[in-house]
This record gives structure tokens, C-alpha cells and sequence, in this order.
């Protein structure tokens, strides 16, 4: 019996122990802790130093992981292993964490740098009013060329541009339905967005007279690929242009007169985040003019910040390609949830077409 009383109290000891060992592990800043916030982004997709910054002026410590692909990202969030206090998803992520009720909505009450985000680029089909959501960058879809290695009478004004019969060989597209699909919808005049079967029969049957131009379609090998010419055109997103044309001074990017798409990556709040007032206080930070455009100028992407504009290099807020005209602009659409059915069709249409390039 006593040898039992003993177990016991040693039992309870160990308990107590492991306690004290967690309540000081969080004390001193674990995950979870009120001067702690981890954050969930993109690779190389935010200047360290403003981490540093942060943390020198708020007191509160940034880890930081990444992730490679909305799906991975939403994949984590959704089983909820770990806890992050602020991700940053593209705006049709956003749409369905919104539909899954992954995220806790923003309070614009503690984010007065809300007031230099450009109105053109708030109140967006989704996510309305922005309750769940606040911009951190955006983009378009577009092709990236080598003027040197196509004819003098290829522009890619027109997405049309593409089938020409001089670019045999010579075509990388990005292995993305909505990209793709999109593309060819935008060629004919119609909706990124279209739920109708004879536009994705009529589409895709466009898109089969293309396959004697396409040298291959491929993920993130676009970027050295095309940095090293082996091939004279892409279609890709604007960042990815971005860090070809930073690499390979002979390429030039544009957007097609008939359209295309207007992506965002947004900052959201997880629903089991643990340091709410910190994730909302790392979101002020970022929309500070001076933190943007800072900011920015690391990254190479397109800043919502109309202030930060004003700080900005003119020679990069001055760049049309990057920061599209009015007329440019209102010809843009962001992708809109399709939903299952519809994905699938997307899906299934584009896996013909790449079915059909021998």
C-alpha cells in the first residue's frame, strides 16, 4: 500500500511538473501566446526585415512558415493541426473558407490603415464588404514573350495572338484549368466565369487548334524555363513575369486587350487562431504606406496601398504592365467559386485538350 501512495505522489508530481514546464512555455512566447502570432504565407513573399520590424515595435514574435499551393494551405487550416494566427489565401480560397466557416471576421476597427487600400480593390464578389479579408497583394494573368524570338507582328494585344502559326513549338502554358479555360473564354469574348456547356464545348474545341503551338504545359519550371528561353512565350500570373523579366532583361509581359483575370492574396484570420488582437495589430502594420511600399518594392508584386504608391519608385508604380490602365483594368475579373459541378466540367475540359497535344 505504500509503495502505491508513493506511485501516486509521484505520479502527481510528474503532472504538476509537465504543468509548470507548459505554463512557462507559453509564457515565454510558445504558439498560442499573447506576444507570439504565427503566420502563414507564400515562400518569399514578404521582406524579413519588416518580421524584425514588427517585433521591435509591438513587442510580439512572428513565426513564420510557408506553403506552395492554396490547396495545401487550406488543407492544413481544415484539419486544424496547427494554429495560425493570420494565412494569406488567394481570393477563391477565401471564398470557400469563408463557405466552410474556417475564418474570424475582421474588425475594421483595428485596422485604421484600412483607410489607404485603393477602393477598387475592396468590396469584392468574394467576400463582401470585406468581413473576412484584407488585401496584401494582387496580380493578373497574362503572357510573358521574348520579343526577340517571334514576329514583329505578334503584340499579344489579342489573346488571339497565340495561334498564330509562326508560334509552332513555341508555347508554355500553366497547368491550370481556370487559367486556361479562362484564357479561351476571354478570346471569344465571353466570362473567366461562364457556367454554360456549349461555351466550354465551343472553348475547348478552340483550345484543340492550339496544340500544334504548345511546347508544354508546366508548373513552377515555367520560371527558369522561360529565363532561359526555351520558349518564346507563357501564359502565366504577373509575379511570375515579374521574376522572369528580373532574370531575363529580353522579355516583356502583357495583358490582352480582351481581358483576363484580376487574382488577390488576402490576409485572413483563422477561426482557431490564438492571438486575435496580435493578428489584427500585424495586419495594421503591413498597410502602414511606409511597410507597404517597402514592402512591395522586395517583393515585385502589385500593392493595393494607394499610399504607398506615392512612396514608391515611379519607374515600377509607372510600369503598365504591372499596374494596368483604367481600361485595362475594367476589363478584369476575379475567379469566382464555380463550385464542384462546375469545377469538375473546367477540369474535365482541360484535361482533353491536354489529351490532345501530341
Amino acid at each position: 500500500m505504500k509503495s502505491l501512495i508513493n506511485l501516486s505522489i509521484a505520479i502527481l508530481l510528474l503532472c504538476a511538473g509537465l504543468y509548470f514546464v507548459a505554463d512557462q512555455l507559453e509564457a515565454s512566447g510558445g504558439k498560442g501566446s499573447k506576444d507570439t502570432i504565427t503566420i502563414y504565407n507564400w515562400g518569399d513573399y514578404i521582406d524579413p526585415d519588416l518580421l524584425k520590424q514588427f517585433t521591435e515595435e509591438t513587442g510580439i514574435k512572428v513565426i513564420y512558415e510557408t506553403f506552395d499551393s492554396n490547396e495545401a494551405m487550406l488543407t492544413k487550416i481544415q484539419q486544424g493541426g496547427t494554429t495560425y494566427d493570420i494565412a494569406i489565401p488567394s481570393e477563391y480560397t477565401i471564398e470557400m473558407m469563408i463557405e466552410e466557416d474556417l475564418l474570424h471576421p475582421i474588425d475594421h476597427s483595428k485596422i485604421p490603415n484600412l483607410q489607404y487600400i485603393d477602393p477598387y480593390y475592396l468590396d469584392l464578389p468574394f467576400d463582401p464588404k470585406n468581413k473576412y479579408s484584407i488585401p496584401y497583394f494582387w496580380g493578373t494573368v497574362g503572357i510573358v514573350f521574348n520579343p526577340n524570338l517571334i514576329p514583329d507582328h505578334i503584340t499579344f494585344e489579342s489573346w488571339n495572338d497565340l495561334w498564330d502559326p509562326s508560334l509552332k513549338r513555341k508555347v508554355f502554358l500553366v497547368d491550370g484549368a481556370r487559367e486556361v479555360m479562362g484564357m479561351g473564354l476571354n478570346s471569344i469574348g465571353e466570362s473567366l466565369n461562364a457556367k454554360d456547356e456549349k461555351l466550354l464545348r465551343q472553348v475547348t474545341d478552340k483550345l484543340v487548334t492550339l496544340s500544334p503551338n504548345i511546347k508544354g504545359i508546366i508548373g513552377d519550371e515555367i520560371i527558369p524555363l522561360m529565363i532561359n528561353n526555351e520558349a518564346a512565350v507563357a501564359l502565366t500570373w504577373s509575379g511570375s513575369a515579374a521574376d522572369m523579366m528580373s532574370e531575363n532583361e529580353e522579355l516583356d509581359y502583357a495583358v490582352p486587350q480582351e481581358g483576363s483575370n484580376l487574382w488577390f492574396d488576402n490576409f485572413v484570420i483563422p477561426k482557431t487562431a490564438k492571438n486575435i488582437d496580435g493578428a489584427h495589430a500585424f495586419i495594421n502594420f503591413m498597410l502602414d504606406p511606409e511597410v507597404a511600399a517597402q514592402n512591395a518594392e522586395y517583393v515585385g508584386y502589385s500593392t493595393p496601398n494607394k499610399a504607398a504608391l506615392d512612396i514608391m519608385d515611379p519607374e515600377i508604380v509607372n510600369d503598365e504592365r504591372f499596374y494596368p490602365p483604367e481600361e485595362i483594368k475594367d476589363r478584369l475579373e476575379v475567379y469566382e467559386n464555380l463550385g464542384l459541378e462546375w469545377l469538375g466540367k473546367y477540369n474535365e475540359y482541360f484535361l482533353e485538350f491536354k489529351m490532345s497535344i501530341r
